[in-house]
């Protein structure tokens, strides 16, 4: 056990030897029909707490079972934990009466890929409305730092310019997020295909001593500046060409600043198992503790290697080495479409280039649907039925939002394998897919793990400003595990679900005051309805806000009060353990 979790289990303890100190039992105050939050305010006056939580359940994120709890806080930190019924209502200067409701540490979504988004709309209703307070970004890329040569784009030179002076840091970008407002927190690792570019650009080989030692400058930098630790995606061009020992290199560097090494690994299918070694692998000789992004086995043909992919980690663990998991709770992936092609394709820039050929378009061809090699094909997975167009940029396309491979290839009266380069090459982007390609029953068994962690894999949309049909993973990932998988179906318990979307990620990021409702932690809190939070989200209609989340503070400020987003952006830029004042750098 980490010594701040062995503290807080002794905090624990010696709280309930205190005299008084037993939870109180009561029963559950029904919701009237027009739901408690909409009459639980009570204006008291001047107080030595700010806001006073009276007769909801709390489930603190621990994992230990519910209590009915009185919670206060002031300013932007939780100051009074007590059983129902104890703290002095006149000592708050407001009291919400939440009975009915459930009261949790809000959801750190452990893979949000927000980005830019939070730059232009700083809203994040999406993630909101699941209970997320934290967003933890870097999956691959990152905004920041910028390579040698690159330019901040924007549609104002002006920004673009200042931009590109201030991106120099990783940091730059969420500060200015920070900055700017944003209604939740938010935090990123270092993109591992971002610390490549800076070195090698998108060349596909093996780098020299003196690129390696500036790709561990990059990576040493972005932790001062606050990167939680470094992610890679290596699937995707150029983090594709990155061998395991350029890995290991960077994971060093990560791991002497207290980090973490995530990653998307180099196969989710058929290689699977190689992918696991060679993260594992990564993790045992750097020293670095190793997460892997939304584990899953994808391609029916795959699925019966889950059992064997788990028993991999357990093994791993049972040897000491600290392997660890997250997921989002749904059957379909979602990528670019660029991911159907070899890796070399994309190599040196070459994408467009080499779709517009067409001898080389013949040899993509045979790649794609030859025998299963050593790079990600997900239209195979998913078979053209089950590739779904999500996002385009090309306005021609727009008519084939929320259709499949097959069926535009059916409607144009060519191969399926044409639509995916020809639409790749007219659309002049990556073009967002929906492959639908894993199991009920596996995600089940995964959401139960006792190391597995909660995130959405998405972004923070705001629904009336958004377009395309994007995974309903952004909107419905908390939700859909909370009403679902918990409430309906149990396969997990709330008080495992919570701890699992809150203090397990917290503390796996070194996060020591988030993901706990305990006397001195942050005030990021959620109250929702546990028999009504659910999902609205669709894959045919993606822009619907989930439901069930009454109250959300971020540090200690309403971000969402009675089922209603307020203007309030409260969000802050979080740092992980590398970090380093640049006041205290020279020292």
């Amino acid at each position: 056990m980490k010594p701040f979790a062995l503290f807080i289990v002794v905090l624990f303890a010696l709280a309930a030897a205190l005299p008084g100190a037993g939870l109180a039992h009561a029963q559950i105050t029904p919701l009237d029909g027009s739901g408690a939050s909409d009459r639980s305010t009570v204006s008291i006056g001047d107080g030595e707490w700010d806001l006073l939580f009276v007769g909801g359940r709390l489930v603190d994120g621990s994992g230990n079972p519910w209590s009915y709890s009185d919670v206060a806080i002031r300013d932007d930190r939780v100051v009074r934990v007590a059983p129902a019924g104890t703290l002095n209502r006149a000592r708050a200067r407001e009291v919400l009466d939440i009975s009915g409701l459930v009261l949790a540490p809000g959801f750190i979504d452990l893979n949000g890929q927000s980005d830019n988004m939070y730059l232009e709309d700083g809203s994040a209703l999406s993630k909101l409305f699941q209970g997320v307070t934290t967003e933890i970004m870097g999956e691959s890329n990152t905004p920041a730092p910028l390579a040698p040569g690159e330019r901040a784009t924007h549609a104002s030179e002006a920004v673009a310019a200042r931009r590109t002076r201030e991106w120099q840091r990783f940091s730059g970008w969420l500060e200015e997020m920070e900055a700017g407002g944003v209604a939740l927190n938010v935090g990123s690792f270092l993109g591992g295909t971002t610390v490549r570019r800076h070195a090698m650009g998108q060349s596909q080989r093996t780098p020299n001593p003196a690129e390696l030692q500036q790709m561990r400058q990059v990576t040493e930098q972005a932790m001062k500046d606050g990167a939680f630790g470094v992610a890679t995606a290596l699937i995707y061009p150029p983090g594709a060409y990155a061998g395991i020992d350029e890995l290991v290199e960077i994971a060093e560097v990560v791991q002497a600043h207290g980090g973490l090494y995530i990653t998307h690994m180099r196969s989710e299918s058929y290689f699977i198992l190689d992918a696991l070694e060679e993260a594992i692998e990564i993790g045992e000789r750097s020293g670095v503790p190793v997460e892997i992004f939304h584990l899953k086995v994808a391609g029916r043909d795959n699925w019966e290697m889950t059992d064997e992919v788990l028993a991999v980690i357990a093994d791993a663990r049972r040897r000491g080495l600290d392997v660890s998991a997250g997921m989002y709770p749904y059957t379909a992936a979602s990528t670019g479409l660029t991911a159907c092609f070899p890796p070399w394709v994309q190599a040196d820039g070459g994408l467009y280039r080499n779709l517009a050929d067409p001898e080389v378009r013949s040899r993509i061809r045979a790649e794609m649907t030859g025998p299963p090699t050593r790079w990600e094909n997900w239209c195979q997975l998913a078979g053209p039925e089950g590739s779904v167009i999500a996002t385009v940029s090309n306005p021609d396309h727009v008519r084939w939002v929320g259709r499949s491979l097959a069926e535009v290839a059916e409607e144009r009266g060519v191969d399926w394998i044409d639509v995916t380069m020809d639409l790749v090459l007219r659309d002049r982007s990556r073009v967002g897919m929906i492959y639908f390609a894993m199991d009920e029953d596996r995600v089940r068994q995964k959401l139960a793990l006792p190391y597995m962690k909660f995130g959405t894999d998405g972004a923070g949309w705001n629904p009336n400003r958004a377009g395309g049909q994007p995974h309903p993973r952004a909107y419905g990932s908390y939700p859909r595990i909370l009403g679902r998988y918990v409430r309906d179906e149990g396969i997990i318990t709330l008080e495992d679900a919570v701890r699992k979307s809150s203090w397990a990620v917290a503390e796996r990021l070194g996060l020591q005051d988030r993901g706990l409702v305990v006397e001195g932690f942050m005030a990021d809190l959620v109250v929702f309805d546990p028999e009504t939070i659910e999902e609205r989200s669709t894959y045919e209609r993606p822009h619907q806000l989930a439901e069930g989340v009454h109250h959300l503070y971020v540090n200690g400020q309403a971000v969402i009060s009675h089922g209603r987003a307020t203007p309030a952006r409260p969000g802050r830029f979080l740092r992980g353990p590398g970090w380093v004042p640049p006041e205290d750098r020279s020292r």
